[in-house]
């Protein structure tokens, strides 16, 4: 058999192919958006793909639930029982305001777009959390990949030494691959500065021990191998030896903050966050496909406004300092930056002077891969309380955000127990955000 027209095709066209004679890795199945049937199951979602999409995802996830009104969709002409006592700021963007909290991500608002009629009934954290990650209720049965996971699974990596997916600050817990193949599980990092640690054997150990003691592993598990040949102890010795790749590449520096300038580490600022900030610019640089980095502490039942304040400038300087620096790189065309968290807070402030769990209504921005910045979507009432103009939701966001990363909108995986996935499940995107 001539298989030369095969060897032409693209790796998710030579994948789509082989999807037809058999299930892939670990039982996910990909299958061609062909037939009907399944496509209704889907949502049936028929959407031209882009033609120069973003090619990385810096997702910068605000875990807690982030007050729109005190952020990006504030109501200065609101009561102060809604607005408390916070003003509003001009921005680079003609008609796009941003609260007192972000002075530095105003002078960034003609590269983002705002999404200020973001809506839901989901208003639990780790539910919402899930959700948002992964348009998909969360169940005790199935575990849905993130977004980042699907831009790797679609799209593939770039630099493959590298994982294809990094998660920064985001705890044990995270949202990772989901029913995906171990390949496509998150490098989790907890201290952005400290580098990839237990990335080198003992410095007291060899490089001719260091092997010999590998080649003895191999040998002792070489029986265990043959007798259990499935592709989940394949998947385990392959990430073993892509581990010991990247301990002996030099693009491990892609991990190391201290090669950057003590001027552009403080841009960042110094916590964890910003630094996160700045290892995934030096990652996405380095073609890792998806990060996200995580900034806690937004759920404000009490002292809103303190505790929004000290979160926010934390968010602008870093937020700010990130966009900036992938512009000035020539990086942001290529690169997706997406602020997202769970739901918004409680437009009326409370007895406590806190705000409450609110996914009703909130904001989420995108910055960069293409987008026409400078742009409001939806609206909310005075009061930030009700959606009015263009509701907007979960699902329909992130079927933007992977609209704008090139992902096949009506794509369908199967999960091992062979249920069907997409990946935005009935998102529809919103294309005219982008270029």
């Amino acid at each position: 058999m001539d298989t030369r027209p095969f060897r032409k095709l693209d790796d998710l066209s030579r994948r789509r192919f082989l999807s037809g004679a058999a299930r892939t890795f670990l039982g996910v199945g990909l299958l061609p958006g062909s037939l009907a049937s399944l496509h209704a199951a889907a949502g049936d979602v028929k959407v031209a793909p882009r033609q120069t999409p973003a090619k990385n995802l810096i997702y910068l996830y605000m875990s807690g639930g982030m007050s729109h009104l005190d952020t990006f969709d504030t109501k200065p002409e609101a009561s102060p029982e809604y607005r408390g006592e916070l003003t509003t700021l001009k921005t680079s963007a003609d008609g796009v305001r941003v609260s007192q909290y972000l002075p530095n991500m105003a002078q960034h608002m003609d590269k983002a777009v705002v999404i200020n009629s973001l809506s839901s009934t989901t208003g639990a954290h780790a539910e919402a959390a899930y959700l948002m990650r992964t348009s998909y209720k969360k169940r005790g049965t199935i575990k849905h990949p993130h977004l980042g996971a699907w831009n790797v699974k679609f799209n593939g990596r770039i630099n493959q030494t590298l994982p294809g997916f990094v998660t920064v600050n985001s705890g044990s817990n995270a949202v990772g691959r989901g029913f995906f193949e171990p390949e496509f599980e998150p490098l989790a990092i907890g201290k952005p500065d400290s580098g990839l640690q237990y990335s080198s054997h003992y410095g007291n150990i060899s490089e001719e021990t260091f092997a010999h003691r590998r080649d003895l592993a191999s040998a002792l598990d070489s029986g265990f191998q043959q007798r259990y040949a499935d592709r989940g102890v394949q998947a385990y010795t392959a990430m073993y030896d892509e581990a010991v790749k990247l301990m002996r590449s030099s693009d491990l520096e892609a991990f190391n903050l201290g090669k950057e300038t003590q001027q552009t580490r403080d841009s960042y600022g110094e916590h964890a966050f910003g630094q996160g900030c700045l290892l995934a610019r030096r990652l996405v640089e380095s073609g890792i496909r998806s990060v996200e980095v995580q900034l806690g502490g937004w759920d404000t039942h009490t002292e809103n406004f303190a505790r929004v304040e000290e979160n926010a400038t934390v968010l602008d300087e870093a937020m700010a300092a990130l966009i900036g620096d992938l512009d000035a790189r020539g990086l942001l065309k290529d690169t997706m930056v997406v602020l997202a968290t769970e739901f918004g807070r409680t437009p009326k402030i409370n007895q406590n002077a806190g705000r409450d769990h609110y996914p009703k209504a909130f904001s989420c921005v995108i910055a960069g891969g293409g987008v026409k910045g400078g742009q409001i979507h939806g609206k909310t009432d005075p009061n930030g309380t009700e959606v009015i103009e263009n509701a907007l939701s979960i699902e329909d966001f992130n079927a933007t955000v992977a609209h704008g990363l090139g992902l096949p909108l009506d794509t369908i995986l199967y999960s091992p127990s062979k249920r069907p996935f997409t990946v935005a499940h009935k998102g529809a995107p919103l294309t005219d955000i982008f270029a």
